[in-house]
């Protein structure tokens, strides 16, 4: 080691790995070092160490080369310990997972061996606990997304209220007794609502995936918020009776449902006559500013292959309301971001729907730069935001 750095040869046996390894991970643009030496020789630090660690260990997990460059391309303190945090998370769940295949060989072993039969059951239950192992890794990529999305508006937002506080300021929780969510997500509208309010409630927090009502579920319990009721349920045919809650909320969720009407019909069968159904979504003016920079750097980017506000946003959603609900409110959230650093923005553009992973690829780098160019220049990026509120009650007619 010299000066701090580590040549390549000296890196890579330090790492326990080969130096075509360093080279590949150079070559791809995943791990570059952090200084080439006027002889050409490539040199790394300690910090680098932690980058890799990061690439091994999510290379040991199942993720493409793609999907690491776009987990490890901000290399900062802050990001490097919530990387750590989620990669924790992902070990913990994974651990969980081979006790539950462990567990059903070992009962399966034993019934063999005790009655000489094997027991079928068992046996699918084994095959579906093992293909459960890319639905773990999958999930993970996704939780990774929302909180890629909900931290850049966190961080950056211009309003003192976050969206999540200031729909729950919305919400009269207090004068309700059974409240359903679909669609929770990662259960951030519950850290929100003070537990002892909480605790007098039914509260039912769904969503369509598994594995968010897991995490969900794991976030809120940790918070003391374990007296929530957290179910899988898909918003277009609910498992519940008819006339059952006080009150229902879909944040952000409407866009994302294959048949709109169809689960607004399901929800005003199991909202109570005088129940009330709330509604969150965002308008055509939302992050058009995000839109403008990626096509600005190659106009090949689409970041959704649907605009979403389109399927159900500000402008057309009230119509769209009024076909089930007797009446319809709107109430806008005033918000815009000043984002000042490029790292979680482009978090945030990488975890959208559209094309950007594969027209990026390895120019990540290069579209970090730019982005952080732009910062200097304008001393931070003002981005829109148009969101808001539907607040639904009584029958259409």
């Amino acid at each position: 080691m010299t000066g701090g750095y580590y040549t390549t040869g000296e890196f890579a046996r330090k790492a326990n790995v080969t130096i075509r390894t360093i080279r590949f991970y150079d070559k791809q643009g995943i791990l570059k070092p952090s200084r080439v030496s006027e002889a050409g020789y490539r040199m790394y630090t300690d910090e680098d160490f932690g980058r890799l660690q990061k690439i091994l260990s999510l290379k040991y997990l199942g993720f493409s080369l793609e999907e690491i460059m776009a987990l490890t391309i901000n290399d900062d303190r802050e990001d490097m310990a919530h990387s750590l945090r989620l990669q924790k998370e992902l070990i913990r769940k994974r651990i969980r997972h081979l006790e539950m295949m462990e567990q059903t060989l070992e009962d399966t072993s034993r019934m063999v061996e005790e009655s000489g039969s094997i027991d079928w059951n068992n046996i699918l239950n084994l095959i579906h606990i093992t293909n459960m192992e890319h639905a773990v890794v999958e999930q993970y990529k996704t939780s990774v997304n929302i909180n890629a999305r909900i931290g850049l508006h966190r961080r950056f937002s211009h309003n003192p209220v976050d969206w999540f506080s200031w729909i729950a300021g919305q919400i009269p929780f207090e004068s309700m007794e059974r409240i359903l969510e679909v669609g929770c997500g990662n259960g951030q509208l519950w850290q929100q609502v003070p537990a002892k309010i909480l605790k007098k409630k039914e509260i039912h927090v769904t969503d369509a995936s598994a594995g968010m009502v897991e995490d969900a579920a794991e976030a809120l319990e940790k918070s003391g918020r374990g007296c929530l009721i957290f179910e899988t349920e898909d918003c277009q045919k609910l498992s519940y009776e008819e006339s059952v809650f006080d009150g229902i909320i879909a944040n952000h969720v409407l866009f994302y449902v294959k048949d709109i009407y169809r689960a607004l019909r399901e929800i005003r069968r199991v909202l109570k006559k005088d129940g009330v159904f709330y509604c969150s979504t965002y308008g055509k003016e939302h992050m058009r500013e995000v839109t403008l920079l990626v096509q600005e750097f190659d106009s090949r980017i689409t970041l959704s292959d649907v605009a979403l506000y389109e399927l159900f946003g500000l402008e057309n959603g009230e119509d769209m309301l009024r076909k089930v609900f007797g009446q319809v409110e709107k109430a806008m959230y005033e918000d815009y971001l000043l984002v000042e650093e490029a790292g979680p923005l482009l978090d945030y553009i990488m975890s959208c729907h559209g094309n950007q992973g594969e027209i990026l690829g390895k120019r990540q780098q290069e579209f970090k730069r730019f982005l952080q160019k732009k910062i200097e220049e304008q001393g931070g990026i003002k981005i829109s935001k148009m969101a808001g509120l539907f607040v639904c009650s009584g029958q259409a007619d």
